[in-house]
């Protein structure tokens, strides 16, 4: 069945006594049983539901449409991003474990390695997601590759297949967070090797920046047993890949993250996502038409002294993006104004466009990274993963290319004073 087509049919449940048409909202903390074995079995197994802190009807039923969407084994929806991306790494990793990951993620995704792994004991190594860096920063103890799908803010794409048959050669799990991939819609990381995949679901599949949302996906692997947290006894005696197989890596997630960590989404949100979910073929393909636009309007604009965005033939991720994206090249743009932090910060004071730190909106949002979403990382860390002074992040949205130029325009007409004043 065709993208398009999953993302209004997959999911609903099967069967509803009213015969509802949309999703039903189970605004409920906890579910009876019928008798004692009843509660036993569903405690023991994970059949069925007991308590929303680990399952909820509504939140299956996203998980069910997001599953279908990445073609997918399953998912575990939790309550951001950021703790799917938490969750993901925490089942993978133990004391003295490490990490490769790439310098170019999301600000807090290299704060969470830093800061919250770096205090587990578990050390990361950032290097350029390219298939020889990371070969030559792996060994025995490396349990994880993470990378994006398109760097955050640096749209840099990496080389999917061959990561995935070095981590096969390793033994070693690629996790690739494929928020900017939106849900599918632009990138199926999956398809291309990688065995787990993260989302911040707050971005395309809301559409509209008004919840929090995040999940952690993953294909059917073997790649498991070779992990002692899967293949070893449990607390409770059991081993993990004997009692469920191709899945015991979204069970652990499932455990940790929601369990016992307790990142839950709500039911309200789950259902907003599942609706959100339904036009996002629509919203991304505008977007993307509208991004490439204004891309090549940036491009010739004297103010400007660069543009990336993988849909201009000569993007250095251009050749990758058409290997591995789909239907169009995304919404996001960046560039750089000249004059550096100075000439940004005219633009941006000038600017007609909601500036904010979200991307994949109905609106337009701009954010100036330097001082925003990255400036919690040392300069050199900054530099390292594309981000200067001077960069602009454009996430497109839904309005008329012609109006947002107009916006674009006015913001760069105050950077031409930097240099007459000067």
């Amino acid at each position: 069945m065709d993208f398009s087509s999953l993302a209004v049919l997959s999911g609903l449940p099967a069967q509803d006594p009213y015969h509802a048409v949309g999703l039903p909202i189970y605004a409920t903390a906890a579910y009876g049983f019928t008798d004692l074995e009843d509660g036993a079995y569903k405690f023991a197994t994970n059949q069925g539901y007991t308590y929303t802190r680990i399952q909820n009807p509504t939140v299956a039923a996203l998980e069910a449409r997001l599953t279908a969407l990445e073609g997918a084994l399953g998912a575990v929806c939790l309550a951001s991003g950021q703790a799917a991306s938490f969750a993901s790494l925490l089942a993978l990793v133990r004391s003295g474990d490490e990490v490769v990951a790439g310098p170019g993620l999301f600000g807090g995704t290299v704060g969470l390695l830093n800061q919250v792994f770096g205090l587990m004991g578990i050390r990361v190594h950032f290097v350029e997601p390219e298939v020889a860096a990371v070969r030559a920063a792996m060994n025995e103890k490396t349990r994880a590759v993470f990378v994006e799908v398109l760097g955050n803010p640096s749209l840099k794409l990496p080389d999917l297949q061959g990561l995935a048959r070095l981590c096969e050669e390793h033994q070693v799990a690629l996790v690739v967070d494929n928020t900017f991939g939106a849900v599918g819609a632009l990138a199926r990381p999956l398809e291309h090797g990688a065995h787990v995949v993260v989302h911040s679901l707050t971005k395309w599949a809301s559409g509209h920046g008004s919840i929090l949302g995040g999940a952690v996906l993953s294909r059917e692997t073997a790649l498991w047993q070779h992990y002692p947290q899967f293949s070893s006894p449990d607390a409770q005696g059991k081993i993990p890949w004997e009692q469920f197989g191709p899945r015991c890596f979204l069970e652990r997630v499932r455990q940790l993250g929601l369990s016992l960590g307790g990142m839950v989404l709500s039911p309200f949100n789950a259902y907003l996502l599942f609706q959100g979910l339904e036009t996002l073929t629509l919203r991304l393909e505008r977007a993307s038409q509208t991004a490439l636009i204004l891309a090549r309007w940036l491009q010739a604009q004297p103010q400007v002294a660069w543009v990336r965005y993988p849909g201009l033939p000569g993007d250095p991720a251009h050749p990758r993006a058409a290997q591995y994206l789909r239907g169009g090249f995304g919404s996001i743009v960046t560039f750089g104004i000249r004059g550096g932090m100075e000439g940004a910060s005219r633009f941006l004071a000038h600017l007609n466009i909601l500036q904010a730190p979200n991307v994949g909106d109905a609106r337009t949002l701009a954010v100036h990274p330097w001082t925003t979403t990255h400036s919690r990382i040392p300069e050199e860390a900054r530099r390292a993963a594309g981000v200067g002074p001077e960069m602009i992040r454009l996430s497109v949205g839904l309005e008329s290319p012609q109006d947002l130029q107009q916006m674009l325009a006015a913001g760069l007409r105050a950077v031409e004073q930097v240099g007459h004043e000067g």
